[in-house]
């Protein structure tokens, strides 16, 4: 080989071989010339799994889904100029879902930037603070030095990206041509790396432990929160906590608490639709709140607690991130979740039961009007239909809008394992479908429940499940539009809803099933769920399960529904007559 392939292929190869051995071992690259050599020598390492995704915002979402559903950083591989722009989605999502995400894209060398070379744009700093750390990598050499900048550069890049936050880190790497690396079998060294980062367990000082066991005696009426993100392996400790302290837990779907075999006595699931009752919140009001993970779904959930600015609001969390979005929290505790809870449990009683018990009760009627068959045909009695035939070990991705919040109104608490996902990062409808279908390589079975609007967003996401063969059973719910609008004020507007908001498309995705190759079934009536659902299991590959609905019937059905909740809390936990 000549001495530019050799610094070429010495090079790329040290950083590939320092970020495998870190665990980088899966890649989705989008095909490109300038990243030519970054995509063979990717491809030709034995110790890496490669998927080809030719559309860019589609493959950054699929990779983000990757690294989601096996907890672990993914690599994702694109050309130079706005190749790279198209990731920007995705690379948002990651920073606030804080996935941790490698962003690789090739660029021009120095002496083609800015002079209008085809297919060069100012990549430097180009994510800008929506990633924890970007770099733009020196031009190949092969020097000792420079091969160990390389791979430090790697094992530094993956211990930023796992490194709680955890989130997306930005290489941009300048290329000159030729392209080609040398791709022989004394390129890689499988198994070995320089360098390595340990990351301990944060946990509370004597001092500080003691100084919150203090306060937190003086309290009787203690509310936990558990958002999305909650440490899997501390639910069983925050489990137990609540137990000691008498505190309810109010648990988001997606926090992993309102399922498994863990004790689940404590948990309340559906405040949702009690909190809007403003007679009885005087009634539920804590003097303590302990937020584990990050904001609920909730909207009743946030008002309730923007109403208590006197109380204290304790935000636990094992990195330094401020989520606070009501802007009411006094105190954020950067420990480990599981040992944050194991401290403060020493000489913990429960004061008032009494206390307990409301939120308790209001829990019971509530889920038993939300469980009720009696419910005419609509999206709320859909999704409940859809939760309780998950089979053992299934996995649900909800998409944003008005599936996450119906999930978050209708899965109740249960023994089975079933874990909940979605893009509460950035809460937006783009790459749900790329999404949910990364999360598929690692979550089996896979279930994505989405909107008419959000599929169409995504369509192009289906390609790259026809071409590895991958298995889902995605959900439409069509409501032809804009579902979430008509539950919001600009509803009223009657002259330019439906063109604005409503945004009616009128398609028919049995189309779009066959142009990928995905079996299709139609849902119009309730009867007909349970047999598509049924034979969607029998099945592998995509199966997409359309199920028609009526925006203002839907809109209707689900405000009754709430006003009975609040009726028969009312009479219930007031002595009022409804």
């Amino acid at each position: 080989m000549d001495e530019h392939q050799h610094r070429l292929t010495s090079y790329l190869a040290a950083y590939i071989d320092e970020l495998v051995g870190n665990g980088v071992d899966e890649v989705v690259i989008s095909p490109g010339s300038r990243s030519t050599p970054l995509a063979l020598l990717f491809t030709h390492h034995h110790g890496v799994k490669t998927y080809i995704n030719v559309d860019e915002r589609s493959a950054a979402f699929f990779g983000l889904g990757i690294a989601k559903a096996k907890q672990k950083p993914v690599a994702i591989l694109c050309t130079s100029g706005t190749a790279a722009a198209n990731y920007y989605p995705a690379v948002i999502e990651a920073r606030y879902a804080k996935v941790p995400l490698i962003v690789l894209t090739a660029d021009r060398p120095h002496e083609l930037r800015e002079v209008g070379a085809p297919q060069a744009i100012n990549q430097l700093d180009l994510y800008g603070k929506h990633v924890k750390w970007s770099v733009d990598m020196a031009l190949p050499e092969s020097s000792p030095g420079i091969l160990k900048y390389a791979k430090s550069s790697a094992a530094r890049g993956v211990s930023m990206a796992l490194s709680a936050p955890a989130g997306p880190v930005h290489f941009n790497f300048p290329i000159r041509e030729p392209l080609i690396p040398a791709l022989d079998e004394s390129t890689f060294t499988p198994g070995r790396r320089d360098k390595r980062v340990i990351n301990g367990v944060r946990g509370l000082t004597t001092e500080m432990r003691d100084d919150l066991l203090r306060i937190l005696r003086e309290k009787q009426h203690g509310l936990i929160v558990c958002g999305p993100g909650v440490d899997s392996s501390a639910i069983d400790s925050i489990m137990a906590f609540s137990e000691q302290y008498g505190f309810p837990v109010a648990a988001d779907p997606l926090s992993g608490v309102r399922s498994g075999l863990h004790s689940k006595g404590n948990v309340i699931e559906t405040y949702d639709a009690f909190l809007k009752t403003k007679e009885v919140l005087a009634d539920l009001q804590p003097d303590i709140i302990i937020r584990f993970g990050s904001m609920p779904v909730s909207k009743p959930l946030t008002l309730f607690l923007k109403g208590l600015p006197d109380v204290p609001y304790w935000v636990v969390s094992s990195g330094e991130e401020w989520q606070d979005p009501t802007a009411m929290a006094t105190e954020f505790i950067y420990s480990d979740e599981g040992s944050f809870c194991h401290d403060l449990m020493a000489g913990a009683e429960v004061k008032d039961s009494g206390w307990l018990q409301k939120w308790k009760k209001a829990n019971a009627i509530s889920r038993s009007i939300l469980q009720a068959d009696d419910q005419p045909w609509n999206e709320g009695k859909a999704v409940k239909q859809l939760v309780e035939q998950l089979p053992e070990g299934a996995s649900i991705f909800a998409s944003n809008s008005m599936p996450i919040r119906d999930i978050d109104t209708f899965f109740f608490n249960n023994d089975k394992k079933i874990s909940v996902h979605a893009n509460r990062g950035a809460n937006g409808i783009d790459g749900v479908v790329s999404t949910a279908l990364g999360m598929s390589t690692g979550h089996t079975p896979l279930y994505l429940l989405i909107g008419d609007l959000a599929f169409f967003h995504d369509l192009n996401g289906l390609l790259i499940a026809k071409k590895y063969g991958l298995d889902m059973t995605i959900v439409v719910m069509n409501n032809n539009g804009g579902g979430i609008f008509s539950f919001l004020p600009q509803a009223s507007d009657g002259t330019y809803f439906e063109e604005l908001f409503g945004t009616p498309m009128d398609l028919d995705f049995s189309s779009a099933a066959a142009f990928y190759g995905a079996d299709y079934q139609l849902v119009k009536e309730e009867i007909d769920l349970a047999s598509a659902l049924s034979l969607a299991r029998e099945k592998k590959g995509i199966k997409i399960i359309e199920i028609l609905t009526n925006r203002e019937e839907n809109v209707a059905i689900h405000r009754n529904l709430w006003n009975f909740v609040s009726q028969e809390i009312v009479s219930e936990l007031k002595g009022n007559t409804p």
